[in-house]
């Protein structure tokens, strides 16, 4: 029983330690990384989408066929936009990412209108 409150207490303190941490700050090359990587997990879910259309669009043909060949009355289809291919994985531009925008070159600007002389 002693081992249990003491555990118990352990995870709790544990638990507290970890909550107080702060947060991890990323360098540019971190957040490049992270940028890629959901770019990488984004264009994986385009291509598991194209490839989830082209299969119900197989299947949905040799249903039509099926039903053809066994005398039944096939409706046409529902017009579905068509399964577009997302091509290769390009990376996105690394400069785009990692590099910071220059600082803006100073504008040239007028000088200040002289004021008026006025007589003291």
């Amino acid at each position: 029983m002693k081992r249990i409150v003491i555990l118990s207490i352990l995870v709790v303190a544990a638990s507290a330690a970890l909550a107080k941490l702060p947060a991890p700050v990323l360098s540019d090359e971190a957040k490049a990384k992270a940028a890629e990587a959901a770019a990488k997990t984004a264009h994986g879910n385009k291509v598991a989408d194209f490839q989830l259309c082209r299969s119900m669009d197989r299947v949905a043909a040799a249903y039509a066929a099926e039903a053809k060949k066994a005398g039944k009355e096939v409706k046409a289809p529902t017009a579905t936009p068509p399964c577009v291919d997302p091509g290769v994985f390009g990376a996105p531009a690394a400069t785009a990412v990692a590099a910071k925008p220059a600082t803006p070159a100073a504008a040239p600007t007028k000088a200040p209108a002289k004021a008026p002389a006025t007589k003291g």
